[in-house]
């Protein structure tokens, strides 16, 4: 730098600048009385507007936060530059010259400041791409790409898309030839040192990234050839003083009017997923330029959408692949969504297609019907964690309770609870009560802040069962971390809770299958399917018994258990030993040691009640879930429940 800005200079660059005009590329504003605007804040987190500005007077102040100032300190805190910086910026909006003190004008190549320069120097990387897709002819590759996805030159030219030259050195030395420094060069992120410089992106199909004011400050960059040494799909500038990727959206300045002026967004995942919704007309499309969408992507277009609590709610629609991984994205998102004031949307085609895709195989107004047709951010939530769960079984359906519930606890709108219980309740197939039981404690647990109801698919202890140990009957609690992102399941040893009187009643029963085999009538032990125990670890021991050979197999019940041990799982192995000497709580005869006969058919008929009532919840169940033109489907598990019913009868009299 020559020296410091002429301050008559810097009075011009106040007087001409209009600080609306300046605000509202990061602010959307709105009256608020004679003279006056406001909107969002974009220095700190808010939901109703505190943020105001006064044109006539140059001047802006939030009332929240306390910060306050004029144009040039405006664009100086919200872009994070220096005082000439944000003077500098502002006097290259208005193709104003600057002057200096001490010693005359500025050398060539200063006068713009170092983040002008490096912006500069993204403009004209960005002109020399286009121009390579167009005249090149290795960029073949490139418009090969873009016409199978259905974008003509005219699409390209709209968006800038580019090819980036294989050579190595061709930017680097077309940057050199306008006057760019080495060093510039490789701080915008450009170019990279090795021996000498060579050029960061390299025959790759390039979409500049624009920022909110339009200046393009960073590239996308798509993999075309299979012998690009680098196998990453796509590369992004790496982060420098004018890119950051937590803060930027691609598509965002094209979308800004669109967002403000509708008062919805819609984010997509990729760039050409931007092109197809925004040629489709979806103005409004932006997508995040890899990284996944987070909390200051949210604050940008909250102050731009003017998600404002004392507004009519905005709309945010996020479209996700129909895969694990979109799906991943999708209740990543929906933990943010209490961030919003507006409702939040989720839009997944129902074969897995993403906006570029649909566009091709349905046209413009497939992409249109796909953001239309968009749900509530709640009922994917809710669906895709119900979508885990066996619902033909009671456990299935108590499990999805319970982790759906923290969801509808977290609705903003408590009015809109108790619709939303009954609609989860008739996915579940479960009683509106119980549901709105496990709501109402999912509700307290999250006003306690012990974070049990704070987010999307957090499970809280099994209803109606008293348990606070943590030792769930029926939860594999053991589950190792990474699990939920598609890994292989493996499960620790959970203790089941022994004050749950049927996991107790299953426990005595292996006891007594380990220590007095002879006790138990080998037809009766076989009746007894895995799915009879409640409690994982149980079952695990089961499965063992029947892989040891089964109760006739026993022979002598010391030898017996080790057999069982060694049939069983590792993490069960454990549980095996404990069983086969612990105390059972029944009165054993003093001359041989055994407990009555009647205590062990007492536990054979529990086991298999339970069984029979869970069975008959799951009829009732499926008859509450069979629509009501189905007759058929009715009639037959009218049919079902009576043999059940009559089977649970007839157990009941076993005994006498």
């Amino acid at each position: 730098m020559a020296g410091l800005i002429r301050a008559d200079d810097v009075t011009a660059v106040k007087e001409r600048s209009s600080i609306e005009d300046v605000v509202r590329e990061h602010v959307t504003l709105r009256a608020a009385g004679p003279g006056s605007l406001k909107g969002l804040c974009p220095f700190h987190e808010e939901k109703s507007p505190s943020f105001n500005v006064r044109p006539v007077v140059g001047a802006w102040h939030c009332f929240g936060c306390g910060e306050g100032g004029d144009v040039i300190s405006f664009v100086q805190k919200v872009e994070h530059l220096t005082f000439a910086e944000a003077v500098e910026r502002l006097a290259s909006k208005l193709g104003m010259e600057l002057r200096y003190e001490e010693g005359g004008p500025p050398r060539a190549g200063e006068g713009l400041g170092r983040r002008s320069r490096l912006i500069e120097a993204h403009r004209v990387a960005a002109e020399f791409y286009s121009a390579a897709l167009v005249n090149l002819p290795e960029a073949r590759a490139g418009r090969d790409f873009l016409r199978e996805r259905g974008f003509d030159r005219a699409a390209a030219d709209r968006f800038g898309v580019g090819f980036s030259p294989r050579g190595g050195e061709e930017l680097t030395r077309h940057l050199r030839a306008k006057s760019f420094t080495d060093d510039e060069i490789v701080a915008a992120g450009l170019a990279g040192r090795g021996r000498g410089l060579y050029d960061r992106f390299r025959g790759r199909l390039m979409w500049p990234i624009h920022d909110i004011t339009g200046d393009v400050v960073g590239f996308g960059a798509r993999r075309l050839f299979d012998d690009d040494r680098i196998e990453a799909k796509y590369l992004n500038t790496s982060e420098t003083t004018i890119y950051k990727k937590s803060f930027v959206l691609y598509g965002l300045d094209m979308a800004k009017k669109a967002i403000a002026r509708d008062r919805q967004a819609v984010v997509v995942e990729g760039y050409t997923d931007v092109m197809a919704c925004q040629l489709a007309g979806i103005e409004t499309a932006v997508a995040t330029c890899g990284t996944a969408f987070g909390v200051e992507h949210i604050k940008i277009l909250r102050r731009i959408m003017r998600d404002e609590s004392d507004q009519a709610p905005a709309k945010v629609v996020f479209t996700f692949d129909g895969d694990a991984a979109g799906q991943k994205a999708a209740m990543r998102a929906f933990g943010e969504d209490q961030r919003w004031a507006s409702q939040s949307f989720v839009a997944v085609e129902a074969s897995g297609k993403d906006p570029c895709e649909l566009r091709q195989a349905g046209g413009d107004a497939a992409v249109r019907a796909l953001v239309e047709d968009a749900v509530p951010m709640f009922e994917f939530a809710v669906r895709t964690t119900i979508a885990r769960f066996e619902l033909a079984n009671a456990e299935g359906r108590v499990r999805a309770l319970e982790a759906v519930a923290p969801i509808v606890a977290r609705i903003r709108d408590r009015s809109l609870r108790p619709e939303y219980t009954r609609t989860v309740a008739g996915w579940l197939g479960v009683e509106v009560e119980q549901v709105a039981n496990e709501v109402a404690r999912a509700t307290r647990m999250d006003a306690r802040g012990s974070g049990q109801g704070s987010g999307a698919g957090t499970s809280t202890k099994r209803a109606g069962r008293g348990n606070e140990s943590g030792h769930e009957p029926g939860h594999e609690a053991g589950r190792k971390q990474g699990d939920d992102e598609g890994d292989e399941h493996h499960f620790e040893l959970v203790r089941p809770d022994l004050r749950d009187p049927v996991v107790n009643a299953e426990r005595q029963l292996l006891q007594a299958a380990l220590q007095f085999p002879g006790l138990i009538d080998p037809a009766d032990f076989h009746a007894i399917t895995p799915g009879s125990f409640s409690a994982p670890a149980h079952r695990g021991v089961h499965d063992a018994i029947r892989a040891a050979g089964g109760i006739e197999a026993a022979g002598q019940p010391g030898r017996w258990a080790d057999r069982v041990s060694e049939a069983a799982a590792v993490t069960v192995r454990p549980l095996v030993s404990e069983l086969a000497v612990a105390p059972v709580p029944a009165r054993v005869d003093p001359l041989n040691g055994l407990p009555e006969r009647r205590y062990v058919d007492e536990l054979l008929v529990r086991i298999h009640e339970v069984a029979l009532i869970r069975q008959i919840g799951d009829a009732i169940s499926a008859m509450r879930r069979v629509p009501p033109d189905d007759t058929v489907a009715g009639r037959e598990l009218g049919i079902q429940l009576q043999v059940l019913q009559r089977q649970l009868n007839n157990l009941r009299t076993r005994l006498g």
